[in-house]
């Protein structure tokens, strides 16, 4: 769990980043994985309510296993870099309601392929100790450089390895993957490419990111563990 409040500065933002990201531990899965969890947030342009989903689906079959939702008000502003101070407080209140405890997580954000190396799944990771990856649209951080067939992100800073470009679709943009907590890079990139289905994004966030939005929209029952914060 974390010790810090969201509440803060965007100087107080960065010096909580500087910290926890020495908290951070990336180590491969000591086993496969049976579910796993895809999370994502929507919200109106130009609006403070913020809308969180959780699904939780059986891997590698991907069947649904949990879905549930959160609501609740930003109160940090759009920074990029500091995304998961404005969107974690909704994030962690959805998952609060799952039954069903996921075995590892897949982010619509950045892990360690940041400038702090605290992206959003590795910030949600370090807040629930589960194995969390981040699976983004777009790169934030990085130098890339091709090796063996596969696009790597590196730290120009000290030449670490914190992320990949994976192609999940032909013609399309890859996707950005890499390790927040818990998990190391070889399998987030697995574990990503295993839940792929003919679409770019994988199933997780996918899933998650068309329950929010239809959440969002008011499409969703009232009795599928809604909750407000």
């Amino acid at each position: 769990m974390l010790d810090h409040s969201f509440d803060v500065s965007i100087a107080q933002a960065k010096d909580i980043q500087e910290r926890l990201r020495h908290a951070v531990r990336l180590l491969p899965l000591s086993k496969e994985p049976q579910t796993i969890a895809g999370a994502d947030i929507s919200y109106n342009r130009f609006s403070s309510d913020f809308f969180a989903a959780v699904v939780v689906l059986a891997y590698p079959s991907l069947e649904e296993v949990e879905q549930v939702f959160a609501r609740g008000v930003a109160t940090f502003p759009y920074v990029p870099g500091y995304l998961s101070f404005r969107e974690l407080p909704t994030l962690l209140a959805a998952f609060e309601k799952l039954k069903t405890k996921p075995d590892v997580i897949m982010a619509d954000g950045q892990g360690i392929a940041h400038p702090r190396r605290l992206g959003l799944a590795s910030h949600l990771g370090l807040a629930l100790d589960i194995p969390t990856f981040g699976c983004a649209k777009s790169m934030l951080y990085g130098e890339v450089h091709n090796e063996g067939g596969m696009s790597y992100l590196y730290d120009p800073k000290d030449r670490t390895k914190i992320g990949a470009l994976v192609h999940t679709k032909k013609n399309t943009k890859p996707v950005v993957i890499s390790p927040g907590h818990l998990i190391s890079l070889e399998d987030s990139v697995r574990i990503a490419q295993g839940c792929v289905r003919g679409y770019r994004i994988p199933e997780p966030t996918r899933r998650a990111h068309e329950l929010v939005n239809a959440f969002r929209r008011g499409d969703v029952p009232a009795n599928t563990g809604i909750i407000d914060i």
